[in-house]
């Protein structure tokens, strides 16, 4: 029995956009999240923390890519949060000598 031609016909572009947002999108926003929370509170329990909370947010991130149907949306959405974290870390941090 044949199968349906509808599956067969892959979109390589939107399956790799989906790929690299939930892989390379979800740990910027990891790492931007717990960045900017080391600058709002201690940083050795925020260490701790991300240990075991960073994968867990990592593995969200790309299951949640996935899910989504379309790519770009799921990149736009980790680079927006990705740079309000970053602001915080630009705003928060010590003022250099």
């Amino acid at each position: 029995m044949p199968a349906n031609k509808k599956h067969l016909s892959p979109n390589f572009l939107h399956r790799f956009s989906r790929i690299t947002a939930g892989l390379v999108g979800g740990y910027l926003v990891t790492a931007s999240f717990f960045l900017a929370l080391s600058f709002l509170w201690d940083k050795a329990s925020v260490l701790y923390t991300l240990v075991f909370g960073g994968f867990i947010l990592w593995v969200t991130l790309l299951i949640i890519a996935f899910i989504a149907k379309k790519g770009w949306k799921v990149w736009a959405i980790y680079l927006l949060l990705t740079l309000a974290f970053s602001t915080i870390v630009y705003f928060c941090k010590p003022p250099s000598l």
